[in-house]
């Protein structure tokens, strides 16, 4: 199959590149930095339709649409080119994330999210910390990214909500985060609630073999799916994990939020656990992980260490 790859040397679009290719794809990637196959900027994706045409790509995997605007000209481009688009979302579109944030009211809902329950009712939840209209943060939607996307019977989508993402390439480094504060020697301090919090993640790799594999699966078309790697852990049991990845010794200590340092305090309501329903995309397509989550955490150690602890020192 032929595929292209929008953003197909960031973190997560890079990984899906080359596990799409050691399945055997023939992948082409647009994307603004040296070596893609067609450069250019995201957004003015419709200038390039001549060009991403010549390609003929089966499907179009779009890494980087984060906004109703991205995905208007993701099918105004590949309408009547591509057979099917498969789009990264996010589970920040279900009702959990949006009362986490203290965005809207609600009680803990049903856990796991299913692909089907209820998605946030507030909409563009960085709005407010976006200096202006000319920040992505400002325009950042996944819910619109979706519904847009999912709209043209033309053009069929598939959407892949995925989890926290962590592993080489991070440019967050949520594992060298939590790394630099074990390395420091100090008590590893973590607000009682959330020591108790459920966030789903997956390995760069992980994720990576879910879009390669709902990219070559034409069973995939018009299919939404969660991915993550289960059981989601608690944060404390995330902490542990690293320690043990690291050979680091893990005093954690849980306390009230108030007793936190001001940087460690955040102002989130963990009583709303962002954990999705996986069993979609493992039943309908056969999706396991190749890389168990105590292997990834070492990998994911290395490659912080490797970086430089600089990089990752903030709490």
């Amino acid at each position: 199959m032929s595929i292209l790859v929008l953003g197909g040397s960031g973190f997560i679009g890079g990984a899906a590149v080359r596990r799409l290719r050691a399945r055997g794809a023939e992948v082409r990637t647009f994307q603004r930095g040296e070596g893609a196959d067609v450069r250019g900027d995201r957004a003015e994706l419709p200038r390039h339709r001549d060009t991403l045409a010549r390609l003929a790509p089966d499907v179009v995997v779009d890494a980087i649409a984060f906004t109703e605007a991205d995905a208007a000209a993701l099918v105004e481009t590949f309408r009547g080119v591509a057979r099917r688009t498969l789009v990264l979302s996010s589970q920040d579109v279900y009702a959990s994330y949006g009362r986490l944030l203290g965005l809207e009211p609600g009680a803990p809902g049903e856990i796991p999210s299913k692909e089907d329950g209820p998605l946030r009712a507030a909409r563009f939840p960085y709005r407010a910390k976006a200096a202006g209209p000319q920040e992505m943060a400002y325009g950042y939607e996944k819910i619109l990214v979706e519904k847009v996307a999912a709209a043209d019977p033309a053009l069929p989508a598939t959407i892949l909500r995925l989890p926290c993402v962590y592993g080489p390439g991070d440019r967050h480094h949520r594992v060298g985060k939590v790394l630099a504060r074990l390395a420091s020697g100090r008590p590893f301090l973590l607000d009682r609630a959330k020591a108790r919090w459920r966030w789903m993640r997956g390995s760069v790799r992980n994720v990576a073999e879910a879009i390669a594999l709902a990219a070559l699966d034409g069973r995939a078309a018009g299919r939404f799916y969660n991915v993550g790697e289960e059981p989601a852990p608690t944060e404390s049991e995330w902490v542990h994990r690293i320690a043990r990845a690291a050979g680091l010794s893990a005093d954690v200590r849980e306390v009230a939020r108030a007793e936190l340092p001001r940087e460690l305090a955040e102002p989130f309501d963990f009583a709303h656990d962002l954990v999705a329903d996986t069993r979609r995309i493992r039943e309908e397509l056969g999706y396991g992980e190749i890389e168990d989550p105590e292997a990834a955490a070492r990998t994911a150690v290395a490659w912080e260490r490797a970086a430089g602890t600089s990089s990752a020192s903030s709490s």
